[in-house]
């Protein structure tokens, strides 16, 4: 809805337009350059708890290996190195909750921003048509 007078035509439309055209690609720009990093912090969210569930699988799989000697000495080498299989899915878990959270964050921030941006173009398009038609009256 448009806050112009009701006439017939706006005298200046096509500058108008072209303004709003001009501040809209301008902001698509910004958002495209803020938008940029985005998707590796995404990824780095998705991919890390995966090489840490890789990590403690390798882990595990070579917990089983070169034990000799009796029960208890079996057992107290397999539970050592069980343990320690479980250091790559915690580091993993630790680099991809920060990631996570820091993309959440800077998404709402950016659509927050566009928003933002939407509504600056609009108000100067509004603007310019108050102020040009109080110049032609």
């Amino acid at each position: 809805m448009s806050s112009l007078p009701e006439k017939e035509a706006h005298p200046h439309k096509a500058a108008l337009d072209a303004a709003l055209r001009a501040s809209t690609r301008s902001a698509t720009v910004v958002h495209r350059e803020m938008k940029r990093g985005l998707n590796s912090l995404a990824t780095i969210a998705s991919i890390a708890p995966w090489m840490g569930l890789l990590g403690t699988v390798l882990g595990f799989m070579n917990s089983f290996s070169g034990v000799h000697g009796s029960k208890e000495t079996i057992m107290a080498v397999f539970f050592s190195n069980a343990s320690q299989a479980f250091v790559p899915t915690a580091l993993g878990l630790l680099v991809a909750l920060p990631a996570l959270c820091s993309y959440k964050h800077l998404s709402a921030e950016l659509e927050s921003f566009t928003v933002e941006m939407e509504g600056a173009s609009h108000q100067m398009r509004n603007g310019l048509a108050i102020y040009l038609g109080r110049r032609n009256s």
